[in-house]
C-alpha cells in the first residue's frame, strides 16, 4: 500500500487518539481509541469501518486552518481506496477499475455488444418471452461463469483482508452482530442519532442512510427474484415467463424501483457533497458504478414494461449487457465496499468480544 497515505492516516489517527472528542460518533473511534500504535493493518481496518459520513470532520477543532490540518474522512478514504486496489483479485483489475469511470463505461458497452452477438449467434429455436430471444441454456452458459467469478474473486480478497488486518478467529456470532449493524446502517445514524451532515455542514439528515438502505434492499430483492425464479424453474418445473403477480415479478419490481430511486438519490447527494472529504480521484469511478447499478434496475423495469412488444430483443440485450458488466466489475469497483465493510464490522465485533 502507498506509504504516504498510511503515514498521513497514522498522523491523524494519533492526534484523534489524544483528543477523543468524537468517541461516540461511529464504530471507528472506539476501535481507534483501543490502540496506542497503528500498524498498516490497523489503519486498513479503521478505514473500512469508516462510512465517510463526515460528522467528525465538521465537529473537529483541528481542521484547516489549524496547524494540525486534520481531515480524517479523506485520510481514511484514501487508505480504504488503496486497500481495495491492493487486496483485489486479480490485483491489476482492482487498480484499473477502482477510480476509472471511463473503463467502467467501456466494459458496459462491451457487455452490450457481447449480448447482441449472442442473440444473433445463439438464436433460440423456440420458447416464450425472453427465451424466444435467447434460450435458457444459452443464458445459463453466459451468466453462470459471470456470477461465479465475482464470488471467487471477492472470497480471495476478503481472505487477504482478514489476514492483513490480523483479525481474531472468525466466529458466526461476530458475523451476526455485523449483519445487524449493516441491516439498519447503524454507523450512518450519527453520533447523536440525528443522521449525518454528508451533503451540508449545517444540516443533519438521515438521507444518506435511507438511500444506502434503498440500494441495499433493492439489490437484495432483485437477487431474491432471480433466486426464486431459479428454484421455480429447476425445483418445480415452473418456467418463465411469469405473471405480474408471481413472486419473482413482485420481488423484481419492488427491488428495481428501490434500486433506481436509491442510486439516483445517492448520485445527487454525492454531487452536493464536498469532494475534498473523499478519496482523491475516486469520484468519477464511484459515480460511474452507481450509475451502472441504477441502470441495471432501470433497464430491468423497462424490460418488464416492453416484454410483450417488438422492442423485447433490444430491451433484453441492454438489460443483460448491463447485468453482465455489473457482475464482472463487482469485485473491482464501489460495489466491493459492502463486502469489505461487512468484514470490518465482523472483525470489530471480534475485537470487542
Amino acid at each position: 500500500m502507498q506509504t504516504d497515505l498510511l503515514q498521513e492516516a497514522r498522523r491523524q489517527a494519533e492526534i484523534c487518539n489524544a483528543c477523543r472528542y468524537c468517541e461516540g460518533y461511529c464504530s471507528v473511534f472506539p476501535a481507534l481509541h483501543a490502540e496506542r500504535a497503528f500498524s498498516e493493518g490497523d489503519l486498513t481496518q479503521l478505514a473500512n469501518l469508516c462510512h465517510n459520513c463526515r460528522g467528525c470532520y465538521y465537529a473537529c477543532q483541528y481542521t484547516a486552518s489549524h496547524e494540525f490540518e486534520l481531515n480524517l474522512p479523506q485520510a481514511l478514504a484514501n487508505v480504504r481506496q488503496d486497500s481495495w486496489e491492493e487486496l483485489a483479485f486479480p490485483r491489476a483489475a482492482g487498480k484499473a477499475f477502482q477510480k476509472n469511470g471511463v473503463l467502467i463505461a467501456v466494459a458496459t458497452v462491451i457487455g452490450f455488444a457481447l449480448l447482441f452477438w449472442a442473440m444473433r449467434a445463439l438464436a433460440s429455436a423456440g420458447g416464450e418471452g425472453f427465451y424466444a430471444v435467447l434460450s435458457h441454456n444459452a443464458m445459463v452458459a453466459i451468466f453462470l461463469p459471470a456470477f461465479l467469478f465475482p464470488l471467487v474473486s471477492i472470497a480471495v480478497s476478503l481472505r487477504r483482508y482478514w489476514h492483513h488486518v490480523d483479525a481474531a478467529p472468525f466466529r458466526p456470532a461476530h458475523l451476526v452482530a455485523a449483519l445487524r449493524q449493516a441491516a439498519n446502517m447503524k454507523n450512518l445514524k450519527g453520533g447523536h442519532g440525528d443522521g449525518c451532515n454528508f451533503e451540508d455542514e449545517d444540516r443533519f439528515t438521515h438521507a444518506r442512510r435511507a438511500v444506502h438502505q434503498a440500494v441495499m434492499y433493492g439489490f437484495l430483492l432483485c437477487f431474491a427474484a432471480t433466486s426464486v425464479a431459479t428454484v421455480m424453474h429447476y425445483g418445480f418445473g415452473m418456467h418463465a415467463p411469469y405473471g405480474i403477480f408471481s413472486l419473482p415479478k413482485l420481488l423484481g419490481l419492488s427491488g428495481g424501483v428501490l434500486l433506481v430511486v436509491g442510486c439516483f438519490e445517492m448520485i445527487r447527494l454525492k454531487l452536493r457533497s464536498d469532494r475534498a472529504l473523499g478519496a482523491a480521484g475516486a469520484f468519477g469511478g464511484e459515480v460511474a458504478f452507481i450509475g451502472l447499478l441504477g441502470f441495471v434496475g432501470l433497464s430491468g423495469l423497462a424490460l418488464y414494461a416492453l416484454g410483450q412488444t417488438a422492442l423485447l430483443p433490444a430491451a433484453l440485450a441492454i438489460h443483460l449487457g448491463a447485468v453482465l458488466a455489473f457482475f464482472l466489475l463487482t469485485p473491482f469497483t464501489k460495489m466491493a465496499h459492502g463486502f469489505y465493510r461487512l468484514a470490518a464490522l465482523t472483525a470489530d465485533a471480534g475485537r470487542r468480544s
